[in-house]
């Protein structure tokens, strides 16, 4: 089992950067594949970014291809993501997940373990 603690959300203004961390519990955090999700008010959760265990291949969704970055330190048990150019519509709660396997995934359903979420909100 692993435990998932977001941080790094706030305000800021569009066109702003931010850089949300996901820190891992326990010592397996490199078995994990990890994505995040985000929710905003009154819609539905959806995928933004994924990575897979080692690192080596990551996925977006296409709202946010080009300005955000997910990438991960498994020596420090944390993933991130860079948020760049951003725009009021990137504001939600933005959760971390983590998943067994040696892909990347997208569902939701393949992600066992969450965060409690951290609010990004973007001003226009």
């Amino acid at each position: 089992q692993v435990q998932l603690v977001e941080s790094g959300g706030g305000l800021v203004q569009a066109g702003d950067s931010l850089r949300l961390s996901c820190v891992a519990s326990g010592r397996t955090f490199s078995s994990y594949a990890m994505g995040w999700f985000r929710q905003a008010p009154g819609k539905e959760r959806e995928f933004v970014a994924t990575i897979t265990r080692g690192g080596s291949r990551t996925y977006y969704a296409d709202s946010v291809k080009g300005r955000f970055t997910i990438f991960r330190d498994n020596a420090k048990n944390t993933v991130y993501l860079q948020m760049n150019s951003l725009k009021p519509e990137d504001t939600a709660v933005y959760y971390c997940a983590a998943a067994q396997g040696t892909n990347y995934y997208v569902a939701e359903r393949m992600y066992p373990y969450w965060g409690q979420g951290t609010q990004v909100t973007v001003s226009s």
